[in-house]
């Protein structure tokens, strides 16, 4: 007797289910990414296959004619400056202007440091700009390790507030102590002897490896190739040793909204005054520690569930990013611009002696740059939209947000 034929032995109760075509779930996709906001990609409520083309063709349809105009980014360029660091030895960096709802405004700064993953730092007041100004340098207060791809963002919601890129581009580990005096003694030659022979080696790495080094040394000087920042443009970063841990803070606990300022300010310790050279009053004193409390408390993560929240916290890391490069939170950093790496010259004589100048080489290029201040949400626009934090705001249809106050920029 022959056998009965495979499909008469197949069961048929229940029907096997019918595999989709690739059409069909390439459809589904592509449908379902074309209703996911910015903001739920961001918090982590949705998940997106291709980060840089979402990220693209959403700045694509909410980008202002203003941002056709020589200091913003197409979105070609835009599209290829991320491509071109998606690998190990990428050296991409992204300036957020952060508008959040407790913590006010403040800038973020990220540096990928791996494939996958960014330093984050979050500056109150943004980047210094005037090399003699009264208030020359900043805080910069390490905050969770992020996904390279939140470098793309752009949104906003009533719970985080408004994200825009303010600056964007590729960055560059100098070396320190550039620009040194001439040895006068034997051990002098022999220390810069040995700085030589270290910035020999440092060579053949990559910037990524440059600043894991820099950031584990606690002293970190960077040449940002941005966009909107003038050429040449060099900050130095360092960890003073009373900040230096290696342990993550505990849970936080509930914070309190309201604070007497003169009480704040009667805890501002000697090193704060250390970071701000200018004479400040009481007030103004405990409105920046106020300040630099609320900029570390934006990544305090309290839209995530208990147990996601530990393990962030832990690791100082958000999901998806690995903190290999041992960033702890919260740890504040002096962050000032590298007067003379940026370009600027001591003037020793006439009306402009003891004051930071601008000066003309043989062909007639001069060194250094205009100065600049950072102006805040009102002011300040993406390099990449054109759009202002309002712009966001209402783009991304939230209504009736109410954001922090009492910002104000430094210009003396």
């Amino acid at each position: 007797m022959t056998d009965s034929p495979r499909s008469l032995k197949r069961n048929i109760s229940p029907p096997p289910p019918r595999r989709a075509s690739k059409a069909s779930r390439h459809r589904t996709t592509a449908e379902d990414v074309n209703n996911v906001s910015a903001a739920a990609v961001e918090a982590g409520e949705a998940h997106i296959r291709n980060h840089l083309e979402y990220f693209c063709n959403e700045h694509e349809k909410v980008r202002r004619p203003s941002a056709q105009q020589a200091c913003h980014l197409s979105i070609a360029d835009f599209r290829a400056l991320y491509m071109r660091n998606q690998h190990s030895r990428g050296c991409h960096f992204v300036i957020h202007q952060h508008d959040h709802p407790v913590a006010g405004v403040h800038y973020d700064l990220r540096l990928q440091f791996s494939e996958s993953s960014s330093l984050s730092f979050s500056i109150p007041y943004g980047l210094p700009g005037n090399p003699n100004s009264l208030r020359p340098n900043r805080m910069a207060i390490e905050t969770r390790v992020h996904n390279l791809w939140n470098n793309l963002i752009e949104s906003s919601s009533h719970a985080t507030g408004s994200l825009l890129i303010w600056d964007t581009g590729e960055y560059e580990v100098r070396p320190r102590n550039l620009a040194r005096k001439q040895p006068e003694t034997d051990d002098e030659v022999a220390s810069n002897q040995r700085e030589e022979v270290e910035e020999d080696g440092m060579s053949n790495l990559s910037e990524p490896e440059k600043l894991a080094l820099a950031f584990q040394e606690r002293h970190i000087h960077l040449r940002l190739h941005g966009t909107r920042l003038p050429q040449n443009y060099t900050i130095a970063m360092r960890l003073p040793r009373h900040n230096y841990r290696r342990k993550q803070p505990k849970a936080p606990c509930r914070r309190r909204r309201h604070q007497n300022l003169t009480t704040v300010a009667e805890k501002v310790t000697s090193e704060s005054d250390e970071a701000d050279s200018g004479q400040l009053s009481t007030t103004e004193k405990a409105t920046e520690s106020a300040a630099l409390k609320d900029a570390a408390a934006a990544s305090e993560d309290e839209g995530r569930d208990a147990l996601q929240r530990e393990q962030i916290r832990v690791e100082n890391a958000y999901p998806g990013a690995t903190n290999s490069i041992g960033s702890v939170h919260q740890r504040q950093w002096f962050l000032s611009l590298d007067r003379e790496a940026s370009g600027f010259v001591k003037a020793t004589k006439g009306t402009d002696r003891g004051r930071w100048v601008r000066e003309d080489d043989h062909v007639g290029t001069r060194s250094g740059f205009e100065t600049f201040a950072v102006m805040g949400r009102e002011v300040e626009t993406s390099v990449i939209t054109g759009r202002t934090a309002m712009d966001v705001m209402e783009d991304g249809g939230v209504k009736n947000y109410m954001g922090r106050k009492m910002w104000r920029p430094i210009t003396e």
